[in-house]
């Protein structure tokens, strides 16, 4: 049975707790997901809410919310491949400069862009979905808008 650390996350048996078990690799898709999914839900709740201010039309609101889920979750990967790809480069040339071998290489645990980036964008997709699935289902005006604030005002808070 694996150990746990003070957080109840459990250390693979060739690691022990005193060892240091490095969660810097789980650091970087999880500050993704997270920041991704909370990216979803404001900036389409937002894009959705300003059409439905101006337009009553579910599908205009809908449809703006999909075209903000699409746009957003590309720009979100794009961007987190390109921050995580920059500190690959920055810790791939310190470990040069500091005359590391491959085998240290290869054992140290580095950044990964595609993981990160997949992380955002998918997360981004998840969260872009509650507003829409939120406005979806509701024909009154007034009472979607405010089933939106409502669902994206808890999944705010759950995140």
């Amino acid at each position: 049975m694996a150990a746990q650390n003070d957080f109840n996350i459990p250390v693979p048996e060739n690691k022990s707790i005193d060892e240091g078990f490095d969660f810097s690799q789980r650091g970087q898709w999880l500050r993704a997901a997270v920041l991704g999914a909370n990216g979803g839900l404001v900036s389409v709740a937002s894009l959705m809410m300003g059409i439905g201010a101006v337009k009553h039309d579910s599908k205009a609101m809908i449809l703006t919310g999909f075209a903000g889920l699409v746009s957003g979750a590309c720009s979100m990967a794009i961007g987190e491949f390109v921050s995580v790809s920059s500190q690959l480069d920055i810790e791939v040339s310190h470990m040069k400069r500091n005359g590391e071998s491959n085998d240290e290489r290869e054992s140290e645990k580095l950044p990964n862009p595609m993981q990160a980036a997949a992380a955002s964008a998918i997360a981004f997709t998840f969260g872009a979905m509650v507003p829409l699935l939120a406005a979806s289902f509701i024909v009154d005006h007034k009472v979607r808008l405010a089933v939106v604030v409502t669902a994206v005002t808890i999944a705010l808070a759950v995140f």
